[in-house]
């Protein structure tokens, strides 16, 4: 636990040394056309450095270098345990640079630093460590075969993987992937948002000092529409994993079909329904629990729970409980450690949760509390937490993903409602149920259309469990075992004896 004050943070800031160049076969390089872009912190407005801005020339380079480094076997044919070691290095050196690394995504993304160092950095180390440690303890299988046969079901690293990740929590989202696609063995070209790129730029080489070797991660910051789009249309490059809006998702699987039909791996949107029921255990609790689903991380996140659906009978004793709850999240500086709501990532993104502000008072809906920008003297990029009272699922703010801390309440009168409501959207990514009757927790889980779904809780789980969506909230799974099989291909070996 840090003992840093503001000014310890604002100090730091002002000595920091921050790397801006892309990292290509283990060294930084500028990009092949020597272009850049300014990373603008949303904090107050201040250019943070100078970040290259790669392109396709970039993109044939590093995947030339990865896939030079995949072919060599001096990672993908190395033994397991040894793997796994360099993978815990590799982890440990990510905690033992948590201040640094805390420091650059707060800067950079504009999240509070007690959540850069205490949630984002931690876990992001976790992510690595739990993968590696995986890695030699995962068997192949032998199949059932005549005395005279022998087949054998082993699992291959796939080769060359890009992974895009988003701008909301950066390195957490980066090493979700980087953890089992390189414990399996694979070299990865790593393109973070141009949102939010440095922690990823410095991890490369803390990748280098933990002995991955020189290939195996490379990093490619740029534009979606440049550099993003080179690695989708890619012929070498095996898999492509992605996490951010479903617009994109849906366009890098088009890509996909145009170059190689290379594997693509997708968590996208999200709308999330909180579903509180008369009968919840605790009100208080849950109360609570709305507020931070909507608030944690300015509600640029993509389980936020962003649908409130509140049993009619109850609703008006709990929703002044969720107000009141909502009144402890408050702008503030995020390199304050008291503070826990940021800036909002940039000006578009601001721009963007603004609009559905306005929009949900066009079309009716009544604002409980919030709704304003805020702190606009610190040239920063601050909304007030909002909530809609009086929201139809067929609002606008009820059926799009904001990505801001806009919360809309729904009423309902029955389960069937609640349920009916609750899928009633094209994503299915996360949803929460609280009820003291187990029957209905579960009846009501089974029935709702989400990947996770947590029960008197919000935002439950661990690397244990895997983590994605239904419908067009994506496919395949992070985190947990299940996320090896998005980075290794399946070999049946049939052996006459």
């Amino acid at each position: 636990m840090t003992t840093l004050t503001l000014a310890d943070w604002q100090q730091r800031a002002r000595d920091l040394r921050i790397e801006g160049r892309a990292f290509i076969q283990g060294e930084y390089t500028t990009s092949s056309a020597g272009a850049s872009f300014d990373c603008i912190s949303p904090i107050d407005g201040r250019v943070l450095a100078q970040v290259a801005s790669c392109d396709e020339a970039d993109a044939n380079r590093a995947v030339i270098s990865a896939r030079m480094a995949f072919e060599s076997g001096a990672w993908s044919r190395m033994a397991p345990a040894k793997r796994k070691a360099t993978m815990i290095r590799f982890a440990n050196l990510l905690q033992s640079n948590a201040e640094e690394l805390a420091l650059l995504e707060t800067l950079d993304m504009g999240k509070p630093i007690s959540d850069s160092l205490n949630i984002d950095i931690p876990g992001s180390a976790n992510a690595l460590r739990w993968s590696g440690e995986a890695i030699d303890k995962i068997y192949d299988e032998v199949a059932a075969t005549p005395h005279d046969q022998i087949g054998m079901v082993t699992r291959e690293p796939v080769g060359v993987v890009a992974a895009i990740v988003p701008w909301n929590f950066p390195l957490m989202m980066a090493c979700w992937k980087l953890g089992p696609a390189l414990a399996t063995g694979n070299s990865v070209v790593l393109k973070p948002s141009e949102k939010s790129p440095l922690t990823a730029i410095r991890v490369a080489q803390l990748a280098i000092e933990a002995g991955i070797p020189a290939g195996v991660l490379n990093v490619l910051p740029g534009y979606g529409h440049t550099v993003g789009k080179a690695l989708a249309l890619h012929m070498d490059v095996d898999t492509l994993v992605f996490t951010g809006s479903t617009r994109v998702a849906k366009q890098l699987m088009i890509y996909a079909g145009e170059s190689n039909m290379k594997r693509v791996w997708l968590e996208a949107g999200g709308k999330s329904p909180n579903i509180v029921f008369a009968d919840a255990p605790d009100l208080q609790a849950a109360a609570q629990s709305a507020a931070s689903a909507i608030a944690f991380n300015q509600g640029e996140v993509c389980t936020a729970g962003s649908r409130l659906l509140v049993e009619s009978s109850v609703k008006e004793r709990f929703l002044p409980m969720v107000v009141e709850a909502l009144k402890g999240w408050k702008p503030g500086n995020p390199l304050d450690p008291a503070t826990n709501v940021g800036a909002l990532v940039d000006t578009q993104q601001l721009d963007t949760v603004l609009g559905y502000i306005e929009a949900g008072r066009n079309d009716g809906a009544q604002v409980l509390i919030g709704g304003q920008r805020t702190m606009q003297e610190t040239g920063g990029l601050y909304v007030e937490p909002t909530i809609f009272d009086g929201v139809s699922n067929a609002m606008k703010i009820a059926r799009e993903e904001i990505f801001g801390p806009v919360l809309s309440v729904i009423t309902f009168d029955t389960a069937a409602e609640a349920v009916s409501i609750a899928n009633d959207t094209p994503y299915g990514l996360a949803a929460a149920v609280w009820t003291a009757d187990l029957s209905k927790a579960h009846l009501t889980a089974k029935a709702l259309r989400a990947g996770s779904v947590w029960v008197n809780q919000y935002d439950g789980g661990d690397m244990t469990a895997p983590f994605g969506g239904f419908k067009q909230s994506g496919n395949g799974r992070d985190k947990s075992l299940h996320a090896f099989d998005k980075y290794t291909e399946l070999k049946a070996t049939w052996i006459k004896l």
